[in-house]
């Protein structure tokens, strides 16, 4: 009876004290709304300058968004297209990537996809966009010129360009299509039968595009699969699950959406039969392979049906809705965390809201144990940590000089462009190389612009001396200093000499898409790419690839 008595007064007691913080809360919510309210009013009425409404508000939204996670976005009704664009992949536009180039201040063109109406129309890579119907674009940003280059398919307009290979002005009247960005820009057999699938985006109807792919691919003799997803940001959570359900049973628990709401709680289990169980793959990831890619990765991995191989990914378990709000804006807003088969959450990244908001990276101490369908361990926090873990090769500090990243000289660029204008046409994107006469030619260009750049070496050289300066060793170490300073002098010869390799690949990867687009880039970087040949030589090798498969005998 008083264990009875003790229960109802305690239960009484929790929900006095939930009731009074919902109170409490409600008070302190309707008080600050009513606080902003009044405040914008004053300004409104009495502020030296006149207000504009959308971005005082607007910045105010915005401001209180960021104090959550970067994932939880507000976008008006002028936005809601970029929101739909990233779902879908489609947009209405000419097709075309374009960028800013920094030594003409002007945006030009990149990279038109093959099909479209920007390659139809005959714009190339360099392509200086002059005008569009009249709108002078000198000056323009790159976000400026892409919103006047997209809009309703159907709609016409006058492009204005200059060719830099000839100095040609030309007008042309493009077309905007619904452009479809391909989720899989391309996939092929490799060598011993292993078949290679890119999937760059978790799209709408993606998985019915990597099913068809895969099923091409074994009519032409797959044996074995890599699975790229390395780069890939992720998208619908729903596509992931349907691309698992290719290689796992039918009624497999994928992944559990756990929130705040119970009505958002949801479980996506397989929901038909798979098309192949047994085929060994390997799935290539890096740190920019995120949420549904994680979700990919991480259901193989906790279901033991695929190698994830490469480098640890990007580590986002939160999962996200939209929300339609008045005058024709939307709300992505994060709503719950996801649960892969392990039972284990991957976000790698704590939101804090105190403060104004900050983050704080798991770290690997805090994270726990989970086991796989056959008792692998495996942890939570920090993304899916590979199999096996094969580093990307590194991009050298000249390299981001060079392609005018960093600086406004474009002298990659412009050699590209003077290649490409002097080649009709070149080797297959496989055979495809810059020799060794082209690369001399390359690299006196480079030295005859009398090219500089802020080497990392210099850098942390400079940082330590200050250092040295101010706990007084420096007086001791000068020598030592002053002979490590004149060894890490600017030698851009030298750098160029060796960096070669690297540098070589990057002039290709500007000179590949303009005669092969897209799929032609990709074919050409997996020619040179580490861990592809890692992939492969681990699918020519059953009996490890089953080991890492099993638990680790302890």
């Amino acid at each position: 009876m008083k264990k009875t008595l003790f229960c109802i007064l305690f239960l009484g007691f929790a929900f006095t004290v939930t009731a009074q913080e919902d109170k409490d809360h409600n008070f302190t919510v309707a008080k600050n709304l009513d606080v902003l309210n009044v405040i914008y009013k004053h300004l409104d009425l009495m502020y030296v300058d006149s207000l504009n409404g959308n971005e005082v508000i607007g910045n105010g939204i915005n401001a209180m968004l960021q104090s959550l996670d970067p994932y939880t976005v507000y976008y008006p009704e002028e936005k809601v297209k970029e929101l739909k664009f990233m779902i879908t992949g489609k947009y209405g536009g000419i097709g075309s990537v374009i960028r800013y180039n920094n030594q003409l201040k002007r945006v030009i063109i990149d990279q038109p996809y093959e099909h479209m109406p920007a390659a139809e129309v005959g714009l190339k890579k360099g392509d200086i966009i002059l005008s569009i119907d009249d709108k002078d674009m000198t000056h323009k940003d790159q976000e400026y010129v892409s919103n006047h280059l997209r809009g309703d398919p159907g709609t016409s307009f006058i492009l204005k360009i200059k060719r830099p290979s000839t100095g040609k002005v030309m007008k042309m009247k493009i077309t905007r299509r619904a452009i479809q960005t391909p989720a899989v820009p391309y996939y092929g057999m490799k060598d011993n039968g292993v078949g290679y699938i890119n999937l760059s985006s978790f799209t709408e109807n993606c998985s019915k595009d990597v099913r068809r792919a895969f099923m091409d691919l074994k009519q032409k003799g797959m044996k074995s699969l890599i699975f790229d997803l390395r780069g890939n940001g992720g998208g619908s959570e729903s596509e992931a699950v349907n691309i698992v359900n290719m290689f796992v049973p039918k009624g497999v628990l994928v992944v559990s959406n756990r929130g705040k709401l119970k009505r958002v709680n949801r479980d996506y289990k397989t929901t038909v039969e798979p098309i192949d169980t047994v085929m060994p793959i390997v799935v290539l990831v890096d740190e920019s392979s995120a949420s549904a890619s994680e979700i990919t990765c991480g259901a193989l991995q906790d279901l033991d049906r695929a190698v994830i191989m490469g480098m640890r990914t990007y580590g986002k378990g939160l999962v996200q809705m939209t929300l339609d709000l008045p005058y024709n804006g939307t709300l992505k807003l994060t709503t719950s965390k996801y649960y892969i088969p392990s039972g284990r959450c991957i976000q790698a990244i704590n939101y804090k809201h105190s403060n104004g908001g900050y983050t704080e990276h798991v770290p690997d101490s805090l994270t726990k144990v989970f086991y796989t369908s056959r008792g692998r361990e495996v942890r939570d926090g920090g993304g899916i940590m590979p199999d096996v873990e094969v580093k990307a090769d590194s991009v050298p500090n000249i390299a981001y000089y060079l392609a005018g990243v960093r600086d406004s000289n474009e002298l990659l660029l412009n050699y590209q462009l003077d290649y490409i204008a002097s080649h009709p046409v070149i080797a297959q994107p496989e055979q495809f190389d810059i020799t060794d006469a082209e690369y001399e030619d390359f690299k006196q260009r480079v030295l005859k612009a009398d090219f500089k750049y802020d080497r990392e070496s210099e850098k942390y050289l400079k940082t330590l001396v200050k250092l040295a300066k101010f706990e007084g060793y420096y007086d001791e170490a000068k020598t030592e200093f002053d002979n490590l300073e004149k060894k890490l002098s600017h030698n851009v010869a030298k750098d160029l000499d060796f960096n070669k390799e690297t540098i070589k690949k990057l002039i290709a990867n500007g000179i590949v898409p303009a005669y092969y687009y897209q799929k032609g880039n990709i074919q050409y970087a997996l020619s040179s790419d580490k861990q592809i040949k890692e992939a492969m030589a681990l699918l020519a090798d059953g009996k490890r690839y089953k080991t890492l498969l099993q638990p680790k005998k302890k």
